[in-house]
């Protein structure tokens, strides 16, 4: 049964929505126009990050300027490998290494040879560094497996600034040693609390397992509980994680992170806690448990505003091409301008059957801004998608597999169409035109501190 929420007969035209057959004018063109023609991805360069002197020993020497790791761009189209189960896609999972590049990753370092070798990240040579992702975390889930020659030092460093200067502010270390000259071997939390026995890190591969909740860090190691510790200062609330390179050889792989503490704003039932932008022809119903969006131009908004976040999606196209997406941090919407934010690209049309070259953008993309480097999902099928907005810094996950990495370095703006927005602003669902038919639900989100 589909109940009609919302719906309105006015013939008026919207930013964002409206399709026209001319390529997009320049930003000082009408919203509507703007965002008729696919977009170019822009060229970013991630910021560089200061160098990592993480023990006296290294803030004791200069370190090189450290050089962003550059992702590939859409034209290299690598091996698709997603190494989550659909069930871990659905629980939330993020993979966050695609066995062939370090896409998501900076290094604080650059003379730290940091590299993708037969599946794994891997190091061995250079100063003491570390290698963070690009967006932070807050309370989660963590795991990776781990190798390490003898004699061997390394670690993990869980909600960590990107230039740790003290490890019981700026950070907390999940150690990886098999000897440290106050006994903080592996599993133990450096500078904090070591394991109950000592316990060597060299050998075969191993796998940490990482719950990392409000001011409370446990961890096992192949299964088995090593570590339950409580930070009663709260000093770390949220922040990176870091793969550390601090002697001899270490590799990593099988990289996975799931946000915790995700609310939902759509019950399934109804929308309460959204309203109708004026002036939408949009229809927005309920219909098994998800929001379906048809006809159009329309949008229909947060009553709440979000500035950083990790939000998740799942969206599904009902008919081949066709185009939708949801904004984050915009502006509330008026008759005027309905769509004064950023966008999260929903469409999933390919070149030539190539799903690294995507025909508008693709889903997952920053809409306008950076492309999606794969199309990952089909038409008539759900995906998930999942965003973290931190100060300009976005990530966007489809089904688990990292597809953005950007940062907005144009000016600050109060309109994101124009320049960069930091503050917060409001979610959007988006009808695109009298053709859309999509719909939306697990609609979730996480505010980061």
């Amino acid at each position: 049964m589909r109940t009609v929420l919302f719906a309105s007969a006015l013939g008026l035209a919207f930013a964002g929505c409206a399709p026209a057959p001319a390529p997009a004018p320049s930003d000082s063109a009408s919203p509507a126009a703007k965002e008729a023609a696919p977009p170019a991805a822009e060229k970013t360069t991630p910021p560089e990050a200061p160098a990592d002197p993480m023990t006296a020993a290294v803030a004791a020497k200069p370190a090189a300027a450290p050089a962003p790791l550059t992702p590939p761009s859409t034209a290299e189209c690598i091996p698709y490998v997603n190494p989550l189960t659909a069930e871990e896609i659905e629980a939330g999972w993020l993979s966050l290494f695609d066995g062939h590049t370090l896409f998501g990753w900076a290094s604080n370092q650059s003379e730290v040879n940091w590299s993708v070798k037969d599946g794994t990240i891997t190091a061995d040579s250079g100063p003491i560094g570390l290698l963070n992702t690009t967006v932070p975390f807050a309370d989660f889930e963590f795991r990776c497996e781990f190798r390490t020659a003898e004699g061997a030092n390394s670690g993990v460093f869980l909600r960590t600034t990107a230039d740790p200067k003290d490890l019981k502010a700026d950070c907390y270390e999940l150690n990886i040693a098999d000897e440290q000259p106050e006994g903080f071997l592996t599993g133990s939390i450096v500078g904090w609390k070591k394991t109950d026995e000592p316990i060597k890190g060299s050998g075969d591969w191993r796998k940490f397992s990482v719950t990392a909740e409000g001011n409370r860090v446990r961890v096992q190691l192949d299964g088995k509980e090593i570590m339950d510790f409580t930070d009663e200062s709260a000093a770390r609330k949220s922040g990176l994680l870091g793969l550390q390179k601090n002697k001899g050889k270490v590799e990593f792989r099988n990289l996975a992170v799931k946000p915790l503490g995700m609310e939902k704003l759509f019950n399934g039932k109804d929308t309460a806690g959204w309203t109708l932008v004026p002036g939408s022809k949009s229809k927005f119903d309920i219909v098994d448990g998800a929001i379906h969006c048809h006809d159009g131009p329309g949008f229909l908004e947060t009553e709440r505003e979000f500035g950083n976040f990790v939000a998740r999606v799942d969206a599904q196209t009902h008919a081949a091409d066709l185009n939708s997406g949801y904004f984050f941090r915009a502006m509330k919407g008026t008759e005027k301008d309905p769509s004064n934010g950023y966008e999260v690209q929903v469409h999933n049309g390919i070149e030539n059957g190539d799903p690294c070259r995507a025909s508008n953008a693709g889903t997952g993309a920053i809409f306008r801004r950076v492309s999606a480097r794969r199309v990952i999902p089909k038409d008539k099928e759900w995906c998930t998608t999942t965003l973290v907005a931190n100060g300009n810094r976005m990530a966007v996950w489809v089904n688990g597999y990292a597809v953005v990495d950007w940062e907005d370095t144009r000016k600050p703006d109060e309109n994101p169409r124009k320049g960069q927005r930091t503050k917060a602003g409001h979610i959007s669902l988006q009808g695109h035109d009298p053709t859309t038919d999509v719909s939306f639900r697990n609609i979730q989100v996480v505010e980061l501190p």
